[in-house]
């Protein structure tokens, strides 16, 4: 039997510690927290969505940058693996839409139970509230740990989980990036991923807390698509957010750290330009000895319509009955094609 040493208590080291224990390994497991799976608690608004029950090229098709990383993994323990796992270790679970796959108590609080249970039975050794300062080889072998207070914890093996960058809150500070290094690993610069992102408009501002549902957001760096999605997206007073450009960021993270991108939002993404016009059209007749600014209520969320209106260049006075062919083209082709200047990731 062997001693195996994990740094970290989280899903990894949790999962790791008794993959080893019922293999026969002594297994000690140090975790700085007060508790382990701190930021599993959190997982999933405090639902903890464990997996996805999609098919295995869909999850592959999900992996924004080299997959084939993921291969043996996905392969060697797959997602129905993943599911049967908790099953047996009494925590039942459903799956919901887009086949997440959550406990069936909706508690991530009873994911964390299951697999604690589970470690306390199998003998694991639990050190809480204990942070490693350094990972010690000798001669391309590990040797020890050095805990923080000094104290040399020796083992024949050492698996380090203890998370990337991201929740920094929750414990994951960047340790074993440090550790890797150490130990003559190259470690590669680190990203925000599902972050928001900066804008440079100034009249972005004006639209702080607005939520647009059902349409399309469209991200290019010069005439290049990166992103091109529909679904949901928020304005805040930095930028923009919310699970578009949450999802959007992964892809675009990279090239914003060089140069800034434009993001184009299709306001009405079921109507052609054609369609579109005419429903402008239609609006224009039915308010014709209206003001402008009192004729597009119908079209916007109330926030929007004075930014539209601005963007529109129409005065916004003007009677709808004299605007021109050519402006009310541009007002459609706004609608359509509403443009804003990425600056940045959000930390």
């Amino acid at each position: 039997m062997s001693k195996v040493l994990i740094i970290g208590g989280g899903a990894a080291g949790m999962f790791a510690s008794i993959i080893a224990a019922r293999n026969g390994h002594e297994v000690l497991v140090f975790e700085s927290n007060e508790k382990l799976g701190k930021k599993l608690f959190i997982t999933g608004k405090g639902r903890c969505n464990l997996t996805n029950a999609c098919d295995m090229d869909v999850l592959f098709d999900s992996v924004v940058s080299n997959p084939k990383f993921l291969y043996s993994s996905f392969y060697g323990f797959t997602n129905q693996d993943a599911i049967a796992f908790f099953e047996e270790l009494g925590l039942r679970t459903k799956i919901e839409r887009g086949d997440r796959v959550f406990p069936i108590s909706d508690h991530s609080s009873d994911v964390i139970r299951v697999l604690s249970d589970e470690m306390h039975r199998l003998g694991v050794e639990i050190s809480l509230r204990t942070r490693v300062k350094k990972v010690v080889s000798e001669e391309g072998v590990f040797h020890h740990i050095i805990l923080e207070d000094g104290t040399i914890v020796a083992g024949d093996a050492c698996m380090i989980a203890t998370g990337g960058l991201s929740y920094q809150s929750t414990g994951a500070t960047g340790d074993g990036f440090r550790f890797a290094e150490n130990l003559g690993h190259h470690v590669t610069e680190c990203m925000p991923s599902l972050v928001p992102i900066e804008t440079k408009e100034s009249w972005v501002k004006e639209l702080q807390g607005l939520s647009l549902k059902n349409v399309n957001v469209t991200i290019c760096d010069g005439k290049k698509i990166l992103y091109d999605e529909f679904g949901e997206m928020l304005f805040t007073h930095y930028g923009v957010s919310g699970p578009l450009i949450l999802t959007a960021s992964s892809y675009v993270g990279k090239r914003l750290k060089t140069k800034e991108l434009r993001l184009s939002i299709d306001l009405k993404p079921a109507l052609s330009a054609e369609q579109l016009d005419h429903r402008i059209l239609k609006d224009f007749e039915e308010n014709q000895n209206r003001q402008f600014k009192n004729a597009v209520g119908g079209l916007f969320p109330s926030k929007l319509i004075p930014v539209m209106i601005k963007l529109s260049n129409i005065p916004p006075e003007k009677k709808v009955n004299i605007i021109s062919r050519e402006e009310r083209r541009f007002f459609a082709e706004l609608i359509k094609n509403l443009s804003i200047t990425l600056t940045g990731l959000r930390d």
